[in-house]
């Protein structure tokens, strides 16, 4: 993990996304860096541990998780150990994602969800940097 922790007393979250879910993002880098400034640990988990490698250093990211080989389900329950902070949320993008979230005491969140929230724009998304999928949800479901 990193030593952000006497840097950024603020950050109460350990934040933790899926490589599916971080690459439907438009833009990584400033996903990363803007959640660094609420969070305290940000990174990447897959099944497939060379392919984050890749992708961390073509985005250019620095990335906290250090979880060598392990899949997602044994890299999610150590950060989990390793990590305290109030707050552990999992970016994830399957119905395994959400499953391994709830057995290991992460809030699970959808890339959509929170590109709404923190106003990050989804790749091939809508011109103006919304989510594509919850905004026209909403917009075709009055009430919601």
């Amino acid at each position: 993990m990193s030593g952000d922790t006497d840097r950024q007393p603020s950050g109460e979250m350990t934040l933790a996304f899926t490589l599916a879910a971080i690459e439907r993002f438009a833009d990584p880098a400033t996903v990363f860096a803007e959640a660094r400034e609420w969070s305290r640990s940000v990174g990447i988990v897959a099944n497939d541990a060379d392919a984050v490698a890749a992708f961390v250093d073509e985005h250019g990211l620095r990335h906290d998780f250090d979880v060598g080989e392990a899949d997602k389900w044994l890299a999610m329950e150590r950060i989990r150990e390793s990590t305290a902070t109030p707050r552990h949320v999992f970016v994830g993008a399957s119905v395994e994602d959400r499953r391994i979230a709830d057995q290991l005491g992460w809030e699970y969140r959808t890339p959509e969800e929170v590109a709404e929230k923190a106003d990050w724009a989804l790749a091939g998304g809508d011109s103006d940097g919304k989510t594509g999928l919850v905004a026209r949800l909403k917009d075709a479901l009055p009430g919601v």
